[in-house]
């Protein structure tokens, strides 16, 4: 392939090795299917980032899902990556099977309508996302205030991105040298937001699409910024994402959230990192209408996901990993998600 020789020329002219981290968990998921990593030069070191929201989303927020769901007038609704995510007391799924009311959605729009179909009950969405999810949570809360539907409810742990990449520039464990950029999170807030990461940090960014040849087209654009020493916002995935973003899209999700303080698994909080709505709807809020209590859960003993997700281990550094912790029984979110590091580097990367 023309790419790779482009990439072990720059790789090359560069002498030395170059860490690159990925913060789409699609794209995780795309190198190890692809096998990437065998077809760059050894120099080239790809770190797994924070791109899973399943895998952000801490232990304490599935604990207080745990807590609602177990309310009799209460149905849980969320994702069904959701369902499996170890909490310090089973899973939803394993709450599910107890009888708790909780029912696996596909998108928020069927989380309203079970509130349509069961006015008896107060219908509660985990909405669960990054900047690419948020809009379509902003649209389903208008269209229950649109209907005057009183009975549906979001719990928010949405995350935004660019925050939390400052928080992984400033990590001195990686010594990063560049980001390649989520390709579908882009597509909604542009390229412009991350402008700081080169002109203030120095390090190369490129927004790639998610096939082989995406990937590998980034990291030469990458390598060609680091080689040149002219960090800056690149667009690979040039048929998606403009630098301004989809400025309708965000405005409507603005209408609804505001930024927030958030924590997340494994990294902490982050100033203005996560999504909450605004006063204005907070009757729509869960965490506002419901006496939910504030529960701090332990990690697993001997879980290694927040290292893993903060690309300062990789996964078989884990002493759980293909252990006690796999695809059917995971004990960290990382193994839960096919998005996730864990999950996908036991499919495709333990040979």
């Amino acid at each position: 392939m023309e790419i790779i020789k482009i990439i072990n020329k720059l790789t090359e002219k560069i002498g030395r090795q170059v860490s690159l981290m990925e913060v789409c968990g699609t794209h995780t998921l795309s190198i190890f299917r692809h096998g990437i990593r065998s077809l760059i030069p050894s120099s080239i070191k790809l770190v797994s980032g924070p791109g899973c929201p399943v895998c952000v989303t801490p232990i304490d927020d599935i604990d207080r899902m745990l807590y609602v769901a177990k309310q009799s007038d209460i149905i849980l609704t969320t994702f069904g990556d959701m369902m499996r995510v170890p909490g310090s007391k089973g899973s939803l799924y394993n709450a599910k099977a107890e009888g708790a009311n909780i029912k696996m959605v596909y998108s928020p729009l069927d989380a309203l309508k079970t509130a349509e179909e069961n006015k008896d009950k107060k219908i509660v969405f985990f909405a669960v996302g990054f900047e690419t999810t948020a809009p379509l949570i902003a649209a389903t809360i208008y269209e229950a205030e649109r209907k005057g539907i009183p009975n549906f409810f979001i719990y928010s742990v949405h995350k935004l991105v660019p925050p939390a990449l400052e928080v992984l520039v400033n990590t001195e464990e990686l010594h990063l040298d560049g980001f390649i950029l989520p390709g579908h999170v882009s597509t909604i807030i542009g390229s412009k937001v991350y402008e700081y990461i080169p002109q203030k940090y120095g390090k190369a960014c490129v927004i790639s699409g998610f096939d082989a040849d995406d990937i590998l087209h980034a990291i030469a654009m990458l390598l060609n910024q680091i080689l040149k020493r002219e960090p800056k916002v690149e667009i690979q995935y040039k048929e998606a994402v403009k630098p301004e973003g989809n400025p309708k899209a965000l405005e409507f999700l603005y209408k609804f959230f505001e930024p927030c303080d958030s924590e997340w698994r494994g990294i902490g909080v982050i100033p203005k990192s996560g999504l909450k709505l605004k006063e204005e709807f907070s009757h729509r809020d869960a965490q506002h209408i419901f006496s939910i209590p504030e529960i701090k859960s332990i990690e697993p003993k001997g879980c290694q996901c927040g290292l893993v997700l903060r690309g300062v281990k990789i996964p078989p550094q884990c002493p759980l990993f293909a252990k006690i912790c796999t695809p059917e029984n995971p004990v960290g979110a990382c193994m839960v998600s096919s998005e996730g590091s864990c999950a996908a580097y036991y499919k495709y990367g333990r040979n």
